[in-house]
């Protein structure tokens, strides 16, 4: 349940422009679309990707630390970890298991499978898009209990981009593609909201003695 009377007292402690900018922001947000980094070595990567997510309006990116467990760049990320939720898991298994728990399809973004074309590509529902390491790309796992194969065309004598760029490439096609299209992709009411209280918290520097006077 929302305290609205909460939400009520911190809004007094932002710019009306913030709310506003806030507000604004929710109305793009989707969960209809999430983002899988499995196991990224270089942890500047994982952070682009949580950037793109914020830029093109995904709600929630999943991180894999089964090797390579690292905190995110904030150089990289500018900011946006604040704004996207990112919930870590410390094995695949357990990561496609939520997901699919949650009714998502899992996608692996390959190119060497005989993977859809991403200008190709149908949604369906909510879509997990998972992306693998720098060098050795997906696990087995994922590839064998994905749902779907998906990959960017390339001419180039290049085999793959860097996976930040190809989620920014894939996010931008994909979130298009979904607005066009008769889904209901939104943030809920509710979703909208816990967000907001969340976003209005992360935008007040003393928000816990602020919160510990309300409390009182």
């Amino acid at each position: 349940m929302i305290d609205f009377k909460l939400l009520d007292y911190l809004e007094d402690f932002i710019t009306p422009e913030r709310k506003a900018r806030f507000l604004e922001i929710l109305k793009e947000r989707t969960k209809l679309i999430t983002v899988a980094v499995e196991d990224v070595y270089q942890m500047h990567n994982a952070s682009a990707v949580i950037r793109s997510c914020d830029v093109f309006g995904v709600q929630e990116a999943h991180i894999i630390e089964k090797r390579n467990s690292n905190t995110l760049d904030e150089e990289i990320a500018m900011g946006s970890q604040k704004w996207v939720d990112v919930i870590k898991y410390n094995s695949t298994t357990s990561c496609i298991e939520t997901l699919k728990a949650k009714g998502y399809k899992i996608i692996a973004t390959t190119p060497h499978n005989d993977s859809c074309y991403l200008d190709d590509f149908q949604l369906e529902g909510k879509t997990a898009l998972f992306f693998g390491t720098e060098k050795s790309g997906l696990s087995q796992e994922v590839i064998e209990k994905a749902d779907g194969y998906l990959k960017i065309p390339m001419v180039g004598f290049t085999e793959s981009l860097n996976i930040s760029v190809s989620a920014a490439i894939t996010l931008q096609t994909l979130t298009t593609k979904l607005k066009k299209q008769n889904f209901d992709w939104k943030l809920t009411e509710s979703e909208k909201l816990e967000k907001q209280l969340d976003w209005t918290k992360k935008s007040i520097k003393s928000i816990d003695d602020i919160l510990e006077r309300y409390f009182e």
